[in-house]
């Protein structure tokens, strides 16, 4: 009996000893302490960031100051990672580490701050780049979307900086020793340089925006959908995507039809050679006036608007006829352009001539004696 309880004893005390040693030292019983800490961090978080920004957009009404939408969400989920800190951080101040794993937790800790830190301020960019929108004046929409690009990277690469530094990691010789690299690398890559000053000039000089329909010679034409820092989306008209060298943008002719101002018709009516004088007059003092009373074109005190009897032609009489519509897309142009057509066809009958079609003339100077099977003199 008295063996059995010794053995009892030996066994409670390498139980006790286990829950004493733990891991890496620390007793279970603060472990687990530590786990309840962070668990409870982490369960509050939802509600203390609810809280935290009920105050902050209340205090933003008292003040009429607005910081809901953008920079509200730019900073929940930081706000929610800075309860899972707080929890880390607690924790493990509770366990008492020592030596170097108080510096390794310390570090953690650090990096962990400086991580919510940099993506608050990387959530932020976005919102706070919205606000340059306001000023069309002075920066495009392109011109804001490369900002908030490079804000975006100068963001990510500071932060890792830091938290290099957190960890005696020294930036100074890593950036020295891309430099170097970097001069290699830009021996090899002129051209994505080239492209890269290409947008740069694209967007400085405001040729085109993002939604205009452009046409670049002898290479695509269709809608912009993004400008991007080597190349620029363009979709054609079928639909096909074509991404296009910056470069080619900029020393090329692009020509930007939604920057018209009105969008031309130009025609030429051919009339029979048998339409008379005042037929003539009639047809192009109707179709002046038709023009004139329709409201979809513009009035010729605007854009240049040309009706007149041009060129005597192979088989017709022309008439040129040169005018604007108020629409630029090319659905109402079109439509504007059905009207005009079927108005001037009515016309052109109403005057009691018709529309000439090609047609050639054959003259026959001497008949042969003998001619499909006939006799001359038949």
């Amino acid at each position: 009996m008295e063996s059995t309880l010794t053995e009892l004893e030996k066994f409670w005390e390498m139980a006790m000893s286990v829950w004493h040693t733990g891991v890496f030292g620390r007793d279970l019983g603060d472990i687990i302490v530590a786990f309840l800490i962070f668990g409870a961090f982490y369960v509050l978080r939802s509600l203390c960031t609810r809280f935290v920004l009920y105050l902050v957009h209340r205090a933003s009404r008292k003040r009429d100051v607005d910081l809901n939408g953008g920079f509200s969400q730019a900073v929940v989920e930081p706000l929610k990672f800075l309860f899972f800190i707080l929890g880390f951080f607690f924790a493990t101040h509770y366990l008492g580490f020592e030596g170097v794993s108080a510096v390794i937790v310390e570090n953690i800790s650090r990096s962990l701050i400086a991580f919510a830190i940099f993506w608050t301020l990387y959530n932020a960019v976005t919102p706070i780049g919205a606000l340059f929108h306001h000023v069309d004046s002075i920066l495009t929409p392109e011109i804001v979307s490369w900002i908030i690009t490079g804000a975006k990277v100068a963001v990510i690469l500071v932060g890792g900086a830091t938290v290099l530094q957190i960890w005696g990691i020294q930036v100074a010789p890593i950036i020295a020793g891309l430099g170097l690299f970097g001069v290699a690398v830009a021996l090899g890559a002129q051209d994505l340089f080239k492209n890269l000053i290409g947008g740069l000039s694209v967007l400085v000089e405001r040729r085109f925006h993002i939604g205009d329909w452009i046409a670049v010679d002898g290479v695509v034409e269709g809608i912009v959908e993004r400008i991007g820092f080597r190349s620029t989306l363009i979709r054609r008209f079928d639909k096909a995507p074509v991404y296009v060298p910056n470069q080619q943008l900029s020393d090329n002719a692009v020509t930007n039809f939604t920057a018209m101002t009105y969008r031309r018709v130009y025609w030429t009516i051919g009339v029979e050679y048998r339409t008379t004088h005042d037929q003539l007059i009639q047809i192009r003092d109707e179709i002046t006036k038709w023009i004139d009373e329709n409201e979809a074109f513009v009035p010729h005190e605007d854009a240049s608007r040309t009706v007149r009897i041009d060129s005597f032609g192979a088989s017709s009489i022309d008439i040129t006829l040169i005018c604007f519509t108020q629409a630029r897309d090319y659905a109402g142009w079109m439509e504007h352009k059905e009207n005009l057509a079927l108005a001037v066809k009515k016309i052109v009958e109403g005057a009691g001539t018709g529309f000439a079609f090609p047609s050639t003339s054959l003259y026959v100077e001497s008949m042969p004696s003998s001619f499909g099977g006939f006799d001359k003199q038949d």
